[in-house]
């Protein structure tokens, strides 16, 4: 118990520091952040999903080498959101805002089976949410944003109505197939009063994103390793 809450202290201030920071500085850091890993030719491909926000007014994309084949990474991604794995993030910056969020340090058969429809939740009932759009095992994941609101509609809104969001992953195999790529994506399209919002918002989840990155990268090398 004291071990896990030292670890939640931990997330708050490591965590809440890195969002200060880059909020603070976010003018000058914006490009960088977006494509923060992700080589010029990964920032212009296509990926899965984008014709789902044909015209996005906020987006990025980014990336990174995981020392683990896709097969090794899949099953953690396969997993993702509240109630099943966790974000692998800052479990305590999380908590404070109520995510009730816990990551998994193993793989989880019962959350396995990610089928389109599926809804993947980054909060209890009422906080942001995802509809499974696409999965193709161990390569593609697209999500996409759903009402938070019961019955979780998928994509029920336009640029000029609600927002509207994608979360594209996509594990590439290099090096003859004994590392992975993993590439991150997302496209936003937001009636224009909320674009200052979404500004604020943008930095906070870089952060726990790349977070995310590095929590998924860690646990697929060690299990590779096993």
């Amino acid at each position: 118990m004291a071990a896990r809450w030292g670890r939640a202290a931990a997330d708050v201030v490591l965590g809440g520091a890195q969002v200060a920071v880059v909020l603070l500085l976010s003018p000058l850091l914006r490009r960088r952040y977006n494509r923060w890993g992700a080589t010029d030719a990964e920032v212009a491909a296509a990926l899965p999903g984008d014709d789902l926000v044909a015209g996005p007014r906020l987006g990025y994309t980014r990336a990174v080498t995981v020392d683990a084949a896709p097969d090794a990474v899949w099953p953690w991604l396969a997993q993702i959101g509240q109630g099943r794995g966790g974000l692998y993030s800052y479990d305590g910056l999380e908590n404070l805002v109520g995510c009730r969020i816990s990551s998994a340090a193993v793989v989880l058969p019962e959350h396995q089976d990610v089928r389109p429809g599926d809804l993947i939740r980054l909060g209890p009932e009422g906080y942001p949410c995802f509809r499974v759009h696409q999965v193709e095992p161990p390569t593609t994941l697209v999500l996409l944003g759903a009402d938070p609101r019961p019955p979780h509609a998928a994509g029920s809104g336009t640029g000029e109505q609600a927002p509207m969001a994608t979360w594209q992953w996509q594990l590439r195999p290099v090096d003859g197939g004994r590392r992975t790529r993993l590439v991150v994506r997302q496209r936003l399209a937001c009636p224009r009063p909320q674009r200052l919002l979404w500004r604020v918002v943008e930095p906070i989840g870089f952060v726990m994103e790349r977070r995310m990155l590095h929590g998924l990268r860690r646990r697929a090398e060690r299990s590779g390793r096993r």
